[in-house]
């Protein structure tokens, strides 16, 4: 294995581990937001649901640029080193916006579906079920007070 194989490895993981830390953080904190909203203000859950994807974001993409370090050939100058290491960083960047794209997609799912489903709740159960078929009686009007024949010249 040459040095420029190494340092290309070290390289890779010193831009890539601060990098996912920096965007599990970023998404975290910016995410709690959304989260508060998707869950109809619910604080604690928000709070823990962010805390268990934090936890798996770190696990998806550390675990990728993990995988991702190895190389198939051996680098030997200073460009070969930059050109790898561009397309592993980039490879990890793209799958981070896929993973944060696909969160967004789910969560906004999941709100769209609570606010449909607050949309068709009536605000008061019913006091009454009419069975299909039965027939409505009239409801009498309410009293308007007594009705007086009309009469001319007054």
């Amino acid at each position: 294995m040459s040095a420029m194989t190494v340092l290309s490895y070290l390289l890779y993981l010193v831009i890539a581990v601060p990098l996912t830390i920096w965007v599990a953080r970023t998404l975290s904190h910016n995410g709690r937001i959304f989260l508060v909203d998707v869950f109809d203000g619910n604080d604690d859950f928000a709070d823990a649901v962010n805390k268990l994807l934090v936890v798996g974001f770190y696990l998806v993409n550390l675990g990728f640029v993990t995988l991702f370090l190895r190389t198939r050939g051996t680098v030997d100058d200073a460009r070969g080193a930059i050109e790898q290491l561009s397309v592993k960083l980039g490879t990890v960047l793209v799958v981070l916006g896929v993973l944060h794209l696909l969160n967004v997609w789910v969560f906004n799912a999941i709100r769209r579906r609570s606010r449909q489903q607050e949309l068709t709740t009536p605000p008061v159960p019913p006091n009454d079920v009419i069975q299909q078929g039965a027939q409505l009686q009239p409801v009498p009007a309410p009293f308007a007070g007594p009705q007086y024949p009309m009469h001319g010249g007054y």
